[in-house]
């Protein structure tokens, strides 16, 4: 669980990365687009190393692959802990916790379920959602985020995953053996806060871009 997450928290960073590539502009993010899916005429990301288009399929594989892994993870540690504590816990005294902390299960199958949708709107049946041209990835992006429901939607939904991802990058590194003492645990939980903090603000900030015509 604690790897796979750190694949997907870095899978998110470069994400976002690419989005703020909206903010130079058409020709720029379509060609960013294109070239990750190895359409560019310099055959994409990777050629020659890799056949052009053939890193978006082994990218999308391996991170497939990690998600369901993780939510595998998750299901075998939730189903041990409830077989370990059978019907109910004979006492119950709840410990400091994060909210993040406690709502890592329902938040983590509310992200599924925005994920797959996300994916529908751009990628699997690109504008079927809102509109806009799949040749034009710009298009894609301006169609949904002008559109203030789709900026909420997506502003709640972030919320969610920046919860999950402020406890699950501070689990993970503590799984890994990163919490050896008081100061490197409040280190992590400072870092954990920092990344959350980045990745909420960095997605958000080009939706309300164009959703208010600022920029973009």
């Amino acid at each position: 669980m604690a790897v796979t997450g750190l694949i997907m928290i870095a899978f998110l960073l470069m994400h976002m990365y690419g989005n703020l590539k909206m903010f130079l502009g058409p020709e720029a993010f379509d060609h960013y687009a294109h070239w990750l899916k190895g359409t560019t005429e310099d055959g994409g990301i990777l050629y020659p190393i890799l056949p052009a288009g053939w890193f978006i399929w082994i990218f999308r594989f391996a991170l497939v692959l990690s998600v369901i892994l993780h939510i595998w993870a998750a299901a075998s540690l939730s189903a041990g802990t409830l077989k370990n504590r059978g019907d109910k816990y004979v006492t119950s005294r709840k410990k400091a916790q994060t909210y993040s902390s406690r709502t890592m299960r329902w938040g983590g199958i509310i992200i599924a379920a925005f994920l797959i949708f996300h994916l529908i709107q751009f990628t699997i049946v690109p504008g079927s959602v809102s509109g806009g041209d799949a040749d034009e990835p710009h298009t894609l992006v301006l169609a949904a985020f002008s559109l203030w429901w789709m900026v909420l939607l997506y502003a709640v939904c972030m919320v969610l995953i920046c919860m999950h991802i402020r406890h699950g990058f501070w689990s993970a590194f503590v799984t890994l053996g990163g919490n050896t003492s008081g100061r490197s645990a409040r280190i992590l939980n400072v870092l954990a806060i920092i990344v959350a903090v980045v990745l909420f603000v960095g997605f958000m900030i080009m939706p309300l871009a164009v959703l208010f015509g600022v920029g973009i």
